[in-house]
């Protein structure tokens, strides 16, 4: 598996289409990850509904890693810069993001940051 991360609209969808992989995409924003896709991206959106259900969303990877581990690419944006929320809730994002953030990035072949649509290997 890859990871792909970085912050907010930083290229991160395009880099992978440009550099690692053309096919079959699916965006978490509609819902739970589909681990059928070759690219599963807003892994986020993922995140924040994890944090208004009370669930972690780690424990939800860790229970289908089968699904994700092979040549799978996930994208994240990284949502640890910057200035903490005054806001319970998106506190909670922030760290729930980060735990599986730390998890993913632990079970990855490679770790791709990108920072204006240039990606950085980390792993």
């Amino acid at each position: 598996m890859i990871l792909v991360f970085g912050g907010a609209y930083q290229g991160k969808l395009d880099y992978v289409r440009e550099n690692l992989v053309q096919g079959r995409e699916w965006d978490c924003a509609g819902g739970a990850p589909d681990f059928s896709a070759d690219v599963i991206c807003g892994v986020e959106s993922f995140v924040m509904d994890c944090v208004d259900r009370g669930t972690e969303a780690a424990d939800y990877f860790r229970e289908h890693r089968d699904e994700w581990i092979g040549d799978k690419v996930l994208i994240l944006t990284d949502a640890s810069q910057g200035v903490v929320p005054v806001e319970r809730r998106l506190r909670d994002f922030r760290e729930m993001n980060g735990r599986l953030m730390i998890y993913l990035a632990g079970e990855a072949d490679k770790v791709v940051r990108v920072f204006c649509g240039i990606g950085k290997q980390v792993k």
